[in-house]
C-alpha cells in the first residue's frame, strides 16, 4: 500500500532526468521514466520490452503501494532490480514512496563497491559458481547478502533520521529482485511476494514461491518478538490474522513481521532484515511476478501465473492480473475493502507466446467465480477494513494453544517531452 504512480504526472526528483513517453495504442498513462544512478532506466510505471507494471488503488483511502524498476542498473545493460513496496498506517504512502526512491540507489552503490572486509572487489554476481542448496557456503552470496542487508539497514537508519517522514507508527514492505544474466538474488522484507513461472517436465506452466511471507506467528518470527517482549495475538473479530503489539498497549497491530519504519516496534522484535535468498535461472524459467498482498490474498500464486501467461501483449499483463484480483476481492470477501495492488512482471525470455491456447482456451483459466460456493464467499472472517496496523484496539491477551505456524512488439514514438526536476 504505497504511492500510487499514476496519480502523479511527475514526482520530485532532484537531479533525476525525467522523459515522458507515449505509447501508440493509448495504453495506460504516458510512462514515467526517471534517470537514476549509473545512467539505469527508472520507470515507475507502464511497460517495456521485458517488464509490466501497474499499480490500482482500493477502496480503503490513498493508495500506499509503490514499485519501481531499474533497467541497466548499476549501470550494467544485462541487470534489472525490480521492487515493490506495501505501505501501512497513517503515513504509509509517503514512507513507501521514500524507500522506493533512495534504497534501489543505495544498493546500485553498493554493487560497485568493496565488501565489507576492506578488499579492494566489485562483486559480480556472474561470476558465482552457484549450485543447488549451495547458498550457505558460497563465499560471493554471502558478500552479496550481507551487502543487501546493509543496504536495508541503513535505509531503516537513514528514515527515522528524517523528521519530514511520520514512521513510528507507519512503515513499508519490501520485496526485491537483482537480475543478471541466469542470476536472480532475493530480498524480503515482510509479506509481498515473488513468484517464478517455470515449465515442468510437461512444459505446463507451475509456479515456484522464491519468498516466504513474513508473518508475526511464523515459529521464527513469533519467536523472536515475544523474546524482545512483544506481543503476537489475533483480535477476536480476525482469528487468523496475527499481529504485533507493544508490550503493554494495544496498539499498533501490525500484521507483519519485518518492515521498513513503524520505530514503535523496533526496540519489541520487529526487524528491517531482509531475508535474502538466490536462483539460477534455467531454460524452463519464463517470467518473475512482484505483488504486493493486495493480488495474493485474492489469487493463488497457480492463479495469478497463469493469468499473465493468457495477456495478449506483454504490456497489458500487470494490469490484466490486477482486474483479476479486483474481482476476486469481490466474490471472495463481499463485505472487505478492497486492497491495494501493485504488480510488476519480469519476462526473462525475448518476447514470443507463453501458451499455444487460444484466447478463448485461456478464457477458462479464469475461476468462475459466480459458482463459487456459499461458504467461501459468505464465511469470510476478513473484516471491513482488514487494515495492516491496528493503533488502538482491545485484544485477548489469553494464551493460543492453536496458534499456527503458519504480436508482435509494440512500436513507441520517440520522446516528446524532456525536463529536469528537482531545479
Amino acid at each position: 500500500m504505497g504511492a500510487c504512480c499514476s496519480c502523479q504526472r511527475i514526482e520530485r526528483f532532484e537531479g533525476y532526468h525525467v522523459e515522458e513517453e507515449e505509447e501508440e495504442n493509448g495504453f495506460e498513462d504516458d510512462d514515467i521514466i526517471l534517470r537514476g544512478d549509473a545512467g539505469a532506466r527508472v520507470r515507475l510505471q507502464g511497460s517495456s520490452k521485458y517488464v509490466s507494471v501497474f499499480t490500482q488503488q482500493g477502496k480503503k483511502g490513498v493508495n500506499q503501494d509503490a514499485m519501481t524498476v531499474w533497467e541497466s542498473f548499476s549501470g550494467d545493460k544485462d541487470m534489472f532490480f525490480c521492487a515493490v513496496f506495501d505501505g501501512h498506517g497513517p503515513s504509509g504512502h509517503k514512507v513507501a514512496r521514500y524507500v522506493r526512491d533512495f534504497l534501489p540507489a543505495r544498493i546500485s552503490l553498493s554493487y560497485k563497491q568493496a565488501s565489507d572486509d576492506g578488499k579492494n572487489v566489485v562483486l559480480d554476481i556472474e561470476t558465482e559458481a552457484e549450485t543447488e542448496n549451495s547458498e550457505s557456503k558460497n563465499p560471493l552470496f554471502l558478500s552479496w547478502k550481507a551487502r543487501m542487508t546493509k543496504c536495508f539497514h541503513e535505509m531503516d537508519e537513514q528514515l527515522e533520521g528524517d523528521a519530514s517522514i511520520e514512521s513510528y507508527c507507519s512503515g513499508t514492505t519490501s520485496v526485491c529482485v537483482l537480475k543478471k544474466g541466469e542470476h536472480l538474488i532475493i530480498a524480503n522484507l515482510g509479506d509481498s511476494r515473488a513468484v517464478l513461472c517455470s515449465r515442468d517436465e510437461s512444459n505446463q506452466l507451475v509456479p515456484e514461491q522464491l519468498t516466504v511471507d513474513l508473518k508475526p506467528n511464523l515459529p521464527g518470527e513469533a519467536h523472536r518478538i515475544r523474546s524482545c517482549q512483544g506481543r503476537v495475538l489475533a483480535m477476536d473479530e480476525e482469528p487468523s490474522v496475527y499481529r504485533i503489539w507493544m508490550p503493554h498497549e494495544d496498539c499498533p497491530g501490525l500484521a507483519m513481521a519485518r518492515a521498513f519504519g513503524d520505530f514503535c516496534l523496533k526496540d519489541f522484535g520487529l526487524i528491517s532484515t531482509p531475508e535474502v535468498t538466490y536462483r539460477k535461472l534455467t531454460d524452463r524459467d519464463e517470467f518473475v511476478v512482484l505483488a504486493t498482498d493486495g493480488i495474493w490474498d485474492a489469487l493463488s500464486n497457480d492463479e495469478v501465473i497463469k493469468t499473465i501467461a493468457s495477456a495478449r501483449n506483454r504490456s497489458t499483463a500487470a494490469k490484466l492480473l490486477i482486474e483479476k484480483a479486483v474481482r476476486a476481492w469481490r466474490y471472495k470477501f463481499p463485505r472487505a475493502k478492497i486492497d491495494d495492488c501493485a504488480v510488476i512482471c519480469l519476462f526473462l525470455k525475448k518476447q514470443k507466446p507463453l501458451l499455444t491456447k487460444s484466447v478463448s482456451e485461456m478464457s477458462q483459466l479464469s475461476l468462475n467465480y459466480s459458482e463459487l460456493d456459499a461458504r467461501s464467499c459468505t464465511g469470510s472472517m476478513r473484516s471491513d477494513d482488514a487494515l495492516d496496523t491496528v493503533l488502538n484496539c482491545k485484544v485477548d491477551e489469553s494464551p493460543e494453544n492453536g496458534e499456527s505456524t503458519t504480436n508482435r512488439p509494440r512500436k513507441r514514438r520517440p520522446a516528446r517531452k524532456f525536463e529536469y526536476v528537482g531545479e
